[in-house]
């Protein structure tokens, strides 16, 4: 193997995706009424999708079966070496079997459809050749051809798996779209991770974590200080007998009191209040509490459910859940 040293690295690079953002905008083409037909079949489908390959188009399969569970479309990859070695049993008379490959004339995909067919399912072909053995033999097509590999010998897979790529997206999405999938959905499906708490955790979730700073208006100032000082979130809320919230006074507002010099001995919670603090309600997401500390310019925000004061939601509860 001779090294080149001389190539233009950044060239090639800018090549290589133009090349295949060709190839996957060249699949509109494609895009026709078998692709319809399967949309429609694996919506309808009682069972799941089985995705099957060889070599680098069943890695493509495990990325599209990883899509479609995680959007509502339940799937399972089935390696085609290991199908005509008793993977086979994984098929379900109910199952769609979506079959992944370029060439479409593999060994094992030429072993493998005959089978599928026999057990009745409705075979799929992604394939790269319309008129390869495997495209002769589906029962509907999604068209991957591509004119030429981004590789500079033609040989290794690029353009080719990235336009399965596209193509496998453009399959969830439309059953995304069909079966109305929402957002509360996905996060059904994504309970962990930062991403996961961004679709489903609560402005209430984090507030309760917290000792809930409270004061009353006639409170004196040395009440409020060891309010803030002992809560340790640099606020209380001051709340009338009726728990509705008439204001908050930070550590802050603290600072500008003293710096005016007022003759603290007489200062009750009420006068020094903010009587407009940014508020959310308990049921609210957590990452709306972010988008408006965002907005505001502030770390913390009061906690209502209606009127009714619950507690403090601050900047470094997104932090410490990986919201932000």
């Amino acid at each position: 193997m001779k090294k080149n040293t001389t190539i233009q690295i950044s060239e090639v690079a800018k090549r290589t995706i133009a090349m295949e953002a060709a190839a996957v905008d060249n699949l509109q083409q494609y895009i026709n009424s078998d692709f319809e037909a399967v949309v429609e079949l694996i919506a309808q489908c009682a069972g799941r999708v089985v995705i099957t390959g060889i070599g680098k188009s069943a890695i493509i399969g495990q990325k599209i079966v990883a899509t479609l569970n995680s959007t509502g479309t339940p799937a399972v990859f089935m390696h085609a070496a290991d199908a005509i070695h008793g993977d086979l049993g994984m098929i379900r008379e109910e199952d769609v079997v979506l079959c992944i490959s370029k060439s479409g004339t593999s060994a094992e995909i030429k072993v493998l459809v005959p089978l599928v067919k026999n057990f009745g399912n409705k075979l799929v072909a992604m394939v790269g050749n319309a008129g390869s053995f495997l495209a002769q033999e589906a029962d509907y097509v999604l068209d991957t051809t591509v004119a030429q590999e981004a590789c500079p010998n033609n040989l290794a897979p690029t353009t080719s798996t990235t336009a399965q790529l596209a193509m496998g997206d453009a399959l969830a999405v439309c059953l995304i779209e069909w079966h109305g999938f929402t957002a509360g959905d996905f996060a059904k499906f994504h309970p962990g991770g930062a991403l996961g708490k961004r679709l489903y955790l609560k402005v209430g979730d984090l507030s309760r974590q917290h000792p809930v700073p409270r004061v009353q208006p006639e409170s004196s100032l040395r009440e409020v200080i060891v309010e803030i000082s002992s809560k340790m979130l640099g606020v209380t809320a001051v709340v009338g007998e009726d728990g509705a919230l008439e204001g908050v006074i930070t550590d802050g507002d603290l600072r500008r009191m003293l710096e005016k010099n007022i003759a603290t001995a007489t200062v009750v919670a009420k006068d020094i209040m903010s009587r407009h603090p940014k508020t959310i309600q308990q049921d609210e997401l957590a990452i709306n509490a972010l988008e408006k500390m965002r907005q505001y310019d502030i770390t913390q925000l009061v906690v209502l459910e209606d009127k009714h004061y619950l507690g403090i939601i601050h900047l470094h509860d997104l932090i410490r859940e990986g919201i932000i």
